[in-house]
């Protein structure tokens, strides 16, 4: 993977990590805790009781897990579009757009192994409500911080339980990256003129936009079954006994529609995120000269 990949991709996963982030714990809520029945009345609570700092608990690891990341997308994402090329062998012209999925597919799933951890922690810092300022009678926050919830998740779950959630992940990410990835291709063609390599920056900042909200149109099911998971048992009694379990029960329960309960929250951040990250990336690596223009990572948290 070329440095200046790594260095653009990292910056501008921070960058869209940071625009998001209230966004996801409003949708993180609303999928995991029946206080909150929609989007506004959840953003309210939240600020009153929390204020501004409630819309970013847990926001530190992710981006400080960004350049992990970042580096193991784009390094399966480029290895497996080089090896398809070669397969095809030599002078056989630019990567076909089942090579892209494919590659996109099975970048997203290798991305797990190194997410899972951090983002159990992060959906698990992200549902307190509770806040560390209030009055020494109120019920105080289980976990103090980032290290402190994965040290408490290790010692009361074991190690694997930083993996609890890890298959709907990796059913989330891999679909969607490849979704991502493809259509971001496919409208970058399609705004191309004739003679130009790629589109203007309204075409990368469209096909980016368009390329997130599709990925998570994608994902959304998945997202909200690992979220469930994530938190089963962290604030009360344990309700799922593993994956087709929590699928059933919640079909059983809340219906099946609500596997989409969180789906217009996903296409709303969306949007303006992978703009964000497309343009930061590609003005990046303009300026460090890099030569590839592949689409940077999408965040999925």
């Amino acid at each position: 993977m070329h440095i200046a990949d790594f260095v653009s991709g990292s910056f501008a996963g921070a960058c869209g990590v940071v625009v998001g982030y209230p966004l996801d714990t409003v949708k993180v809520r609303i999928q995991t805790q029946t206080q909150f029945t929609g989007f506004w009345q959840c953003a309210v609570v939240t600020f009153s009781k929390e204020g501004v700092h409630g819309f970013f608990k847990g926001m530190s690891l992710p981006l400080t897990t960004i350049s992990m990341t970042s580096s193991v997308v784009f390094g399966t994402y480029r290895n497996c579009l080089q090896c398809l090329s070669q397969a095809r062998g030599a002078g056989c012209g630019p990567n076909t757009k089942l090579e892209v999925f494919l590659s996109g597919l099975v970048a997203g799933i290798a991305q797990t192994s190194v997410m899972s951890p951090g983002d159990i922690v992060k959906v698990r810092l992200q549902c307190q409500t509770e806040s560390k300022r209030g009055p020494t009678n109120m019920l105080k926050p289980k976990y103090r911080g980032p290290v402190h919830c994965l040290l408490s998740i290790i010692k009361d779950e074991g190690f694997m339980g930083l993996y609890r959630g890890a298959l709907p992940l990796m059913l989330r990410d891999g679909p969607s990256f490849a979704t991502y990835f493809l259509t971001y291709a496919i409208i970058c063609e399609m705004l191309t003129d004739s003679g130009q390599k790629r589109p203007g920056w309204s075409g990368v900042m469209l096909a980016g936009g368009i390329g997130g909200m599709v990925g998570w149109t994608i994902g959304t099911p998945m997202d909200f079954i690992k979220a469930r998971l994530q938190m089963d048992g962290a604030q009360q009694m344990k309700r799922y006994k593993g994956f087709f379990h929590c699928i059933s029960e919640i079909a059983r329960v809340e219906g099946a529609g609500v596997f989409f309960k969180s789906w217009g929250i996903n296409c709303l951040r969306a949007f303006p995120v992978n703009m964000v990250v497309f343009v930061t990336y590609e003005v990046l690596n303009g300026f460090l000269q890099a030569d590839s223009v592949d689409p940077p990572r999408l965040r999925f948290e």
